[in-house]
């Protein structure tokens, strides 16, 4: 067993007193900005954590993480991250962090902008939030700077200074990975159907990211570049349409062997169009739903990638439970593996995801 790192161990290896440590961990005293940072440097080499109780009784308040979700229940995509952030609070509620939960119209710009101006009016200590509209993202996050309320995004990365941290996954090479097992799945010539079952496709960054992806992947391997026939489809909700819409399409385009769908909703499209005539194309989508899952084991959707959406939520509140109770510094970057979820192994995904 190793040794457990003390206080006096710190203090000889940074060169000061035990008393200058001391202040440093709790918070209190004059220390000046060189001292307390070769300390935190020396705390971090020995892998020092300080007792939680401690820290958390000098913080002497509450932690109030401001949460923005799109409604309950709006997509059950969303659910995930929600459920996560409020497994981590259970874990850490006695160290004093408390959610502040505020909800967004899924599919209004102007409600998320507006919903959030409400949670940082509260002046919440952080704030969490996915920023499904850019352009309001920048926005809010020009906002929270303002404030100086530290900021971790989920699902989708911007860029701006004021982010602390992003954890989620890499958007652009889940495009790739896509590339990759469409090709290698289609047999021959054909073509992708790269369709976004999504509103305002344009102003959503995280679905332009993957589609840069999948058109790198295809760009970069000369010797089987398949075309991309891209549609963005605001009426997903509506199982008719979406039947004439791929019915159309594949008239249009007979060589079409591959679905792409950008997010979670792939199920939409599975239910929509069950005919035989459609048994041949190769799906691919993401996350973990049960619908999704359901489709993966009936065969109807070969590949799943999954973005781990209950994880994503789940570390934000663990990551800011760290940063406020042991000042740990955050990555800017927090990637999460892009898992590859086929009916063999969803089983075991599953079980981790719902473990989390």
């Amino acid at each position: 067993m190793s040794k457990r790192v003390t206080i006096k161990d710190i203090a000889e290896q940074a060169g000061v007193s035990v008393g200058t440590v001391d202040r440093v961990i709790h918070n209190r005293g004059r220390v000046s900005q060189d001292v307390k940072e070769k300390i935190l440097q020396v705390m971090q080499e020995l892998d020092f954590e300080p007792n939680l109780i401690a820290s958390t009784l000098a913080f002497n308040r509450s932690i109030n993480i401001g949460v923005l979700m799109p409604t309950l229940h709006s997509d059950p995509y969303w659910d995930q991250p929600l459920l996560g952030m409020r497994r981590a609070q259970r874990a850490v509620k006695h160290y004093g962090v408390i959610l502040c939960e505020q909800t967004f119209d899924l599919f209004s710009p102007q409600d998320f902008q507006n919903k959030a101006t409400q949670i940082i009016a509260q002046k919440p200590d952080a704030l969490v939030f996915p920023p499904i509209f850019l352009k309001e993202s920048l926005t809010i996050l020009d906002l929270c700077a303002q404030a100086l309320i530290p900021t971790i995004l989920i699902n989708t990365d911007v860029e701006h200074p004021h982010v602390l941290s992003y954890i989620g996954q890499d958007s652009y090479q889940s495009g790739v990975l896509a590339g990759k097992l469409l090709h290698y799945a289609i047999v021959g010539d054909g073509a992708v159907l790269l369709i976004n079952l999504d509103k305002e496709t344009t102003n959503a960054k995280h679905l332009l990211d993957k589609e840069s992806g999948l058109r790198h992947y295809f760009d970069q391997n000369q010797a089987r570049a398949l075309p991309i026939v891209r549609r963005d489809v605001e009426e997903f909700d509506n199982p008719e349409f979406l039947k004439k819409l791929m019915q159309g399409l594949i008239q249009q385009y007979p060589n079409i062997k591959a679905v792409f769908v950008s997010n979670s909703r792939a199920y939409k499209l599975v239910e929509a169009i069950k005919e035989e005539a459609f048994a041949d194309l190769c799906m691919l989508g993401f996350d973990l739903l049960p619908s999704n899952l359901h489709f993966l084991h009936e065969g109807k959707i070969d590949f799943l990638i999954n973005q781990n959406a209950g994880y994503q939520g789940y570390s934000a509140i663990k990551n800011l439970t760290d940063y406020f109770i042991f000042k740990k510094q955050l990555p800017r970057v927090q990637h999460l593996p892009l898992d590859i979820v086929v009916a063999e192994n969803a089983a075991y995904y599953l079980k981790r995801e719902l473990g989390n």
